[in-house]
């Protein structure tokens, strides 16, 4: 499969990341939004340096608490996304990665929420831009990956689709076995990652606790075969905080791109 990696997963400055993960041998690269605003640049220097290396920007990250929300406070969303759709014109990355809501007064309206994405999606459109929507294991009311498909089913967007990630699906104690019944061609995007099981919140182990995969307790391999039951055949890309590593960027990119390799190899096995 094509490999990407979240600027997220390594340390340094965002220049040294890219340049770690060229090296590693990675096809291309999520940019995370805070990891963009430290290196302070214009976003067009950082896509000229990502086509030196022969990077792809697959993704830029995340567009947070934007759907379920009232009409006032919509339209400031989309004033939000906005801004993004123009840095992610600089970037050249085509795909958005909104995740699921988690502030305390979102309202709990499937219909309001998927209202509001295929709008989010109609205004992508426009720029040849693509959003996908992700559960997070914390959201206040959308933190599974099903009730996620059902709102993005009823927006009924093309340009609308699903985000997977391994580590949101598997931490909560939910049942995950309807995911490989999922259309692959509206899953937009798949990242993985690990982490032990623990006494602890999923948001706290996520920032606290995340590891490649192979290194903590979830299934990370059956959650790969599942996807590629559904007919994915798009990008496996590695996301997890792991920013305040000891090690080099050029270690950590090598250590995820063998955590890759070896996760595609666990999953083709079994």
């Amino acid at each position: 499969m094509r490999k990407s990696i979240a600027t997220v997963s390594l340390p340094g400055t965002l220049v040294e990341k890219l340049e770690a993960i060229a090296a590693a041998g990675f096809d291309g690269v999520e940019i995370f939004e805070p990891n963009l605003l430290a290196h302070g640049g214009p976003a067009r220097d950082i896509a000229r340096r990502a086509a030196d290396l022969g990077l792809a920007i697959d993704l830029f990250q995340p567009l947070r608490d934007f759907e379920g929300v009232p009409d006032n406070a919509f339209q400031r969303n989309l004033e939000r996304a906005e801004s993004r759709f123009d840095v992610m014109g600089e970037l050249g990355a085509p795909l958005l990665l909104v995740c699921s809501n988690t502030d305390a007064n979102v309202t709990d309206d499937d219909e309001r929420a998927a209202a509001q994405l295929r709008e989010l999606a109609e205004r992508a459109a426009r720029r040849n831009l693509r959003i996908g929507y992700e559960a997070l294991a914390w959201g206040t009311r959308v933190a599974t990956f099903d009730r996620a498909w059902r709102i993005v089913a009823r927006a009924n967007h093309p340009d609308l689709g699903l985000i997977l990630d391994s580590f949101h699906t598997l931490v909560r104690p939910d049942d995950w076995s309807a995911l490989r019944s999922l259309p692959g061609d509206r899953i937009f995007f798949v990242q993985v990652g690990d982490a032990p099981r623990m006494d602890a919140d999923p948001l706290t182990v996520r920032r606290n606790h995340s590891r490649l995969p192979g290194d903590g307790d979830l299934d990370v391999p059956g959650f790969l075969r599942a996807c590629l039951a559904t007919g994915y055949a798009g990008t496996l890309s590695l996301e997890i905080f792991n920013e305040r590593t000891p090690d080099s960027p050029l270690e950590t990119a090598h250590a995820a791109m063998r955590a890759l390799r070896g996760l595609e190899e666990r999953a083709s096995r079994q």
